[in-house]
């Protein structure tokens, strides 16, 4: 089996990654939100354009 981020050979003590480096390396996308699970309901729809537009609207 290989790691996920890098492709390198797994560490049983880090399974299924090769190395801690690479276990936060893909907490951070977690917490970041880079995986997601798409969803077609409409109301998380109308939640995530609520959302989005009062990100918008915050002054930078």
């Amino acid at each position: 089996m290989s790691c996920p981020i890098c492709e390198k050979e797994t560490d049983p003590r880090f399974r299924p990654f090769c190395s801690k480096r690479c276990a936060d390396v893909d907490l951070g996308k977690w917490l970041g939100g880079e995986y997601a699970v798409p969803s077609r309901d409409p109301e998380d729809i109308e939640r995530a354009l609520d959302e989005a537009e009062r990100q918008r609207a915050k002054p930078h």
